[in-house]
């Protein structure tokens, strides 16, 4: 690994079993793994995609906090959601986060690896100089 990349970790069990990181930052960016709507410090997920979207959000502030960057860095958003239904649910709380950096983004319809889980968020973000 050269001395430009460096992993960020949450703590979460899933990092070490399936071997990834939160986010691994490359020279100027950051990229954050998906992150779901997990707690982990209880490792529990709230029940309504609004609250997860909401974790998830929190949970990738941490990883670009530790990174060295914030939303507004963020220049792609990835939405993952097993339910179509859900999507003008949490559209307004992506704005509420990123309306400030309106990355490039896609929302993808799809299975998610728990039945528990109503979203998962990916984003790139590029610290500015």
């Amino acid at each position: 690994m050269n001395d430009q990349r460096r992993r960020v970790s949450s703590g979460s069990g899933f990092e070490a079993i399936a071997g990834y990181s939160r986010a691994v930052v490359d020279g100027d960016f950051i990229f954050v793994a998906g992150t779901t709507g997990y707690d982990y410090a209880t490792m529990t997920i709230a029940p309504d995609v609004e609250a997860q979207t909401h974790q998830a959000f929190k949970n990738i502030m941490a990883a670009l906090a530790e990174a060295g960057a914030g939303l507004d860095d963020i220049v792609r958003a990835r939405y993952y959601l097993p339910n179509a239904a859900d999507f003008p649910l949490v559209a307004p709380i992506f704005a509420h986060y990123l309306g400030k950096a309106r990355p490039a983004a896609t929302a993808l319809i799809c299975g998610l690896i728990e039945p528990a889980m109503r979203i998962e968020i990916e984003v790139t973000a590029r610290k500015r100089k």
